[in-house]
């Protein structure tokens, strides 16, 4: 059974693509994948092996909607600055079919973590293949477009990491939003299960410090991303994790980063 925030998360992805006056086959697709049970049981166990299994974070349902969710807020800001995908720059698809791969990634980026943390975003990968050809087939009948969005799709989740170099600006897309879901309610939980110390309980500490990541329109960029936090251990979640994300993503010239403890002057990074 979906969780009210799970629910909450696939409601807010439709109505921000159509907000952005971006429906149709997007739109399809994420409806499609938001009632998946396929999509929602391994996303719910992949949540059970970070949380039980190995003490980490939110890996699930709600981390793998929130992604989908700053991915789509993402792509819509970068319409609205008139900036090409890589689909559109290389006349391989429209921008509809550069969201729809970009849904398709952040609902699946995180499904190889039932198998563990090691390589997760390659095990993903290949767990992703028939998924897509699944969800694909109903919303394209043209065989090469569905191969098209297929490849966009699991190059942004086998890059999701920034481990692996991307080229496109989908993938970079990808990489940004998943660095981007760092708030407290992602270590609400390994919180309460912690009982003693471990290698990582930074990211546990310094993420349970980050109040709100707000994605808007830059200044002097098409994306503007706000960090607030509430203690400067926040700071390491941002160094360490959303700005080397950025700088290995595409979309990092398209990008603005502040970072703030609450009260005081933000930083820039980017």
């Amino acid at each position: 059974m979906r969780s009210q925030k799970e629910i909450s998360m696939g409601n807010k992805i439709v109505e921000t693509i159509e907000r952005f006056k971006l429906s149709g086959k997007a739109v399809e697709t994420a409806n499609l994948v938001i009632e998946d049970e396929e999509i929602q049981a391994i996303q719910d166990y992949s949540n059970t092996v970070s949380i039980k299994r190995l003490g980490f974070n939110d890996h699930g349902p709600v981390h793998m909607r929130t992604v989908a969710h700053n991915a789509v807020i993402m792509m819509g800001l970068l319409r609205d600055a008139k900036v090409k995908t890589s689909l559109e720059a290389e006349d391989c698809g429209c921008f509809e079919d550069s969201l729809t791969a970009v849904v398709l990634a952040g609902f699946l980026h995180d499904i190889g973590m039932s198998l563990g943390r090691h390589d997760h975003e390659m095990h993903s990968a290949y767990m992703a293949y028939p998924i897509l050809d699944r969800i694909l087939a109903k919303v394209y009948t043209n065989v090469q477009k569905r191969v098209i969005i297929r490849s966009l799709a699991l190059e942004g989740i086998a890059g999701h990491m920034g481990n692996r170099q991307v080229y496109s600006l989908e993938a970079g897309v990808i990489l940004v939003a998943d660095g981007c879901d760092m708030t407290k309610g992602r270590a609400r939980i390994p919180m309460h299960l912690l009982s003693a110390p471990k290698v990582g309980d930074i990211h546990k500490y310094s993420a349970n410090s980050i109040e709100e990541v707000r994605l808007s329109s830059g200044k002097k960029r098409p994306i503007r991303i706000d960090v607030e936090m509430s203690s400067e251990v926040g700071f390491f979640q941002v160094e360490e994790v959303l700005l080397g994300k950025i700088a290995a993503s595409p979309a990092k010239g398209y990008v603005e980063l502040y970072a703030m403890v609450q009260g005081n002057e933000a930083k820039q990074y980017l």
